[in-house]
């Protein structure tokens, strides 16, 4: 029963009276990285999934980790903690490169599904601050990410880890006890010696796999060690959490909204699908993102690589500004939140594209930063030729180029932006403004970035409005329409 001093109980009625903060609302932008073990193979389509794959006969990962380490049997994952050096790890240089991008929130992954905690904990020896960097890289970021003004957030991938590693191969580490904290508990080893290892999670769950208490006390007790020790405004969480018993569910977010409560702080929980009850924290879209404007809060986990890499993936592509200021833009129109990952490389060194990326967005922000930051949805989202063919996590497999036709609208207080995401020439025709615009509700119309009002004028097409002789940005540009009381 809730009390005085815990006003949430472990149940979703309570958990649902929790309400999203405004300072998520209005923030629209935040950054994370996936630093890990991992970053040291740097290889594959996931880098993130390489400790998984490369026990995995017949994938790339498998074939590139026998021609370059030798036979996975006598170098297994554990074996790159050395190499994962952290060199090169300034937290405060994360910070400044964070802020600098535009980034209103920040944050690291504290444990992907490899089992290997990014921060100084005393429930696990397998962590960044014995081992590898041996560095509390979650506290050190968190009050480097906090000088600079901003937000912290930490994401927990670690549900996952209980299907992760093959425990039944006798050949392999991962069966050896004496690495159980890593790769996690031995368990089914009766029915599991005979299986495929590339069995799906999935297949594990139909044949009863279900995490043990242990796991699971061990998943919570992590989490409320990042909790305490961190005090974090907003926790992401992974795939994973769906197997997690439901109780468990329920008694993290409780004690996390509790938590804040204590502290006086205003505090943000993401998921995926529906892992969480709705309205009892803010669903998450990985890789992907709503066809349409929607009723309540939402975020997209998305990454600057072209390859779904997540973490340092040497010889990656990565997406050009253009497609993460529009996927930014058209999230924000339809009421969603943008997060968008970056992956250090082991030494700590985040690579010269990503940094390039992220400030080419920071230079927009500058610009347009006021049709973004602290605004609403309008009560149409956007206008254009160019249509999703369908919304949800993992729709960014299918492109989206838009044009300059292509428009989003966001509003504040007396201001209606229309965001062009490209040059309209000499003249941009919005015709969603005409049709719920009065013409004498417009006091003014501007470009961001440009110190001069524009001429404008309604027609049968839209609203006309003509441009200025100079572009401002790149990318996509934003049109201030000034509104007053139609009649006075």
């Amino acid at each position: 029963m809730a009390n005085r001093t815990s006003p949430y109980s472990p149940s979703w009625r309570s958990l649902r009276a929790h309400v999203t903060p405004q300072w998520f609302r209005d923030a629209k932008f935040g950054v994370y990285t996936h630093w890990g073990i991992y970053s040291v193979p740097a290889c594959g389509r996931n880098g993130t999934w390489y400790p998984y794959f490369m026990y995995c006969e017949g994938t790339p990962q498998h074939e590139h980790h026998v021609r370059v380490y030798g036979p996975v049997s006598r170098f297994g994952y554990k074996d790159f903690i050395p190499a994962f050096t952290g060199d090169k790890f300034d937290p405060e240089e994360w910070a400044e490169l964070f802020r600098k991008a535009g980034a209103r929130f920040a944050g690291p992954v504290g444990e992907h599904h490899d089992g290997f905690a990014m921060w100084d904990s005393q429930l696990t020896e397998w962590n960044a601050a014995r081992m590898g960097p041996k560095r509390d890289v979650v506290g050190e970021l968190a009050q480097a990410i906090c000088r600079e003004g901003m937000r912290f957030m930490v994401a927990l991938h670690h549900a996952e880890n209980w299907w992760f590693f093959p425990h039944w191969r006798k050949e392999f580490d991962t069966s050896d006890p004496r690495y159980a904290g890593l790769y996690g508990e031995l368990h089914n080893q009766e029915w599991a010696e005979n299986m495929f290892v590339t069995r799906s999670r999935e297949e594990l769950w139909a044949l009863q796999d279900r995490p043990s208490k242990a796991f699971l006390d061990l998943w919570l007790g992590k989490i409320r060690e990042v909790i305490d020790k961190y005090q974090p405004d907003l926790l992401y969480f992974d795939h994973g959490i769906e197997r997690i018993q439901e109780q468990y569910r329920r008694e993290f977010l409780a004690y996390y909204y509790n938590r804040a409560e204590e502290w006086g702080k205003e505090v943000v929980a993401t998921y995926k699908w529906h892992t969480l009850v709705p309205g009892s924290a803010v669903v998450d879209l990985e890789l992907g993102r709503f066809a349409e404007l929607t009723y309540q809060e939402w975020m997209t986990d998305t990454t600057v690589d072209d390859d779904h890499g997540w973490s340092y993936v040497r010889d990656a592509r990565f997406k050009p500004p253009s497609a993460l200021i529009h996927c930014l833009v058209d999230i924000v129109s339809k009421n969603g939140c943008m997060l968008l990952n970056v992956g250090p490389k082991p030494d700590g060194e985040i690579p010269e594209q990503p940094r390039e990326l992220l400030l080419s967005i920071g230079r927009w922000l500058e610009v347009n930063g006021e049709a973004i930051y602290d605004t609403t949805p309008w009560v149409v989202y956007g206008e254009g030729p160019t249509q999703m063919v369908r919304g949800g996590p993992f729709c960014e497999d299918e492109e989206v180029r838009y044009t300059a036709k292509d428009v989003r609208f966001t509003t504040r207080e007396d201001a209606l932006y229309a965001i062009c995401l490209g040059w309209p020439g000499d003249a941009a025709v919005l015709k969603t403004p005409a049709q719920e615009l009065y013409m004498s509700e417009i006091a003014s119309v501007r470009m961001l970035g440009v110190d001069e009002e524009l001429p404008w004028t309604m027609t049968p097409d839209g609203l006309v409005i003509r441009t200025p002789d100079r572009k401002p940005c790149e990318h996509a540009f934003a049109f201030r329409i000034l509104r007053k009381h139609p009649f006075e």
